[in-house]
Order: structure tokens, then C-alpha cells, then sequence
């Protein structure tokens, strides 16, 4: 990833970590999500995990307990029985402690690095809320994987990633803009070098007929298009047309004609053209 790229990854995990679960639930919910997180000394979950313990040892000491019987020491997950909202909290830890985001080459791709017996569950449980992903084994462990930017973005909506989202989101737009610019201009650049092309065949071949007088006794529309041509040789056969007040196919015929008798030196003036098959 670039460096922009890579800070806008940081920047989301930045923006998940700050998020304070208003209910004591969710705090629990995302606390199981942090459980065995790959990068522990990270400093963002590192003050998450701290945040989430004091405010549940302010909980505890508020309701006159001496434990927490929210406190994540089995870290599995309820998720059948969970609220949206401790689900939403589950997966944004899940994420902070197992992974990453990549925005490398215009593609997006968020995945999640868990044991190898809880990709397939993981997967099944976000197929539950219409993000549907895949997994597989990589190195003994399970991948669960997005590479639809449309599913990121449902996600990072889901777990308040409202500032990436939006950065993301334009950043996406903006590729799209480039991305259709570039190919209207590859296609009239395309469209103009084969005009180039077809004029300078035109000229050559008015020059040819020119110089061995036959183009002197060609009719009078040949002999108008030929001079059109030749003050205008960037112009169209559309352009041509307007310019004589004649229709475009009877300006593609009269070249078409002059060409092919550039081709072919001994065709006497009487024998005509013989008609397209």
C-alpha cells in the first residue's frame, strides 16, 4: 500500500479503538472480540483493553460488586443470543485484534486472522447479516476474508467507522472518475489516430490520381470532395458532409472511389468500381 493508503488504515483502527460502548454489554462484547489479539502491545488496544477495565471496575464499584460478571474470562461469544448492537461491538474488536485492511492497487480487502476451527463459524455468522464472506487455511490458520468495497463499507457503517467510511467512500469515487476519464480519453484518442490514419491514406490516394490526370476526369463530386479534403484533412466525413451540404454517404463513396483507383493505376476511366459484395 501507499503511504496515504496505509494512514487511512490506521486512521480506521484509530477511529474503531476511540469508540466508548455505551452499555455494559457491548463493552463485554467487544472485550471477548480483543481476546488474543495478535499485536498486544499495540498502542491503540493496549488503552482499549485499559478503557473497557476501568469502565467496568466503575460499574462494579457503582453497584457495590467486587467482580465484573461481564468480565470475558470464557471467551466465547453468544452470538445467537446477542443483541445487533453487542454483535456490532463483538466484530469491532474481533477487528482491532485480528485484522487488517488493505487498499493496495484501488482493491479493497478486509480480513480477519482467527484459529483455524473458527473461520468457518465467523464466516457463517457474518453471512447472518448480509456480509457475506469467505474463508480458507493459510499457514494453520483461518482467513475470513472481503473483497467487496461495497461489504467493507457496510461493516465499517455497522461497527462506526463513519470518518474512514466517508474517506473511503470518496476515495473510491474519485478512482471511479479517473477510471472512466481515463477510458474516454483512450477512446477518443483511439477514434482520432484512425482518422489521422484514414485522412493520410485519402490524400495519398488524391495525390496519386491527381498526378496521372485521372482525377481530372472523375465527376464533379469526386473532384469537390477531393479539394474539400485536402483543405480540411483533419475534418470527419460527418464534418466533410456538413461542409458540402451533401450527404455523409455520398462523401464516403467518392473517397472510397478515389482510393480505389489509387490502388489500381490501369483502370481506365470508363470501367467502373464493381460493387461491394
Amino acid at each position: 500500500m501507499t503511504t496515504a493508503e496505509r494512514d487511512l488504515a490506521e486512521a480506521l483502527r484509530a477511529e474503531l479503538a476511540a469508540i466508548d460502548p455505551p452499555r455494559r454489554c457491548c463493552r463485554r462484547s467487544e472485550s471477548i472480540g480483543l481476546v488474543g489479539a495478535f499485536e498486544p502491545r499495540r498502542r491503540l488496544i493496549a488503552r482499549l483493553l485499559v478503557r473497557l477495565r476501568r469502565a467496568r471496575a466503575e460499574a462494579d464499584t457503582a453497584g457495590g460488586a467486587t467482580h465484573d460478571p461481564g468480565a470475558p474470562t470464557d471467551p466465547s461469544f453468544d452470538w445467537a443470543g446477542s443483541a445487533e448492537h453487542c454483535r456490532a461491538a463483538y466484530l469491532r474488536g474481533l477487528f482491532l485484534a485480528h485484522g487488517s485492511l488493505s487498499l493496495a492497487s484501488g482493491r479493497t480487502h478486509l480480513e480477519f486472522v482467527v484459529d483455524a476451527e473458527q473461520a468457518p463459524v465467523l464466516a457463517s455468522r457474518l453471512g447472518e447479516v448480509e456480509l457475506p464472506a469467505s474463508w480458507r487455511l493459510r499457514r494453520g490458520r483461518g482467513v475470513v476474508t472481503w473483497k467487496s468495497a461495497e461489504t467493507v463499507g457496510t461493516y465499517l457503517r455497522m461497527v462506526g467507522g463513519g470518518a474512514a467510511l466517508l474517506e473511503l467512500e470518496a476515495r473510491q469515487v474519485s478512482r471511479s472518475v479517473r477510471g472512466d476519464l481515463n477510458r474516454v480519453i483512450n477512446a477518443e484518442s483511439a477514434n482520432l489516430q484512425r482518422a489521422v490514419a484514414t485522412a493520410a491514406r485519402q490524400l495519398e490516394a488524391i495525390d496519386a490520381v491527381e498526378a496521372d490526370g485521372r482525377l481530372a476526369r472523375q465527376s464533379n463530386l469526386v473532384r469537390l470532395v477531393a479539394a474539400t479534403r485536402r483543405e480540411v484533412p483533419e475534418a470527419t466525413f460527418t464534418e466533410l458532409a456538413e461542409r458540402l451540404d451533401l450527404h455523409r454517404s455520398a462523401v464516403q463513396r467518392a473517397l472510397d472511389r478515389i482510393q480505389w483507383l489509387a490502388l489500381h493505376a490501369d483502370e481506365g476511366v470508363g470501367k467502373r468500381r464493381p460493387a461491394r459484395r
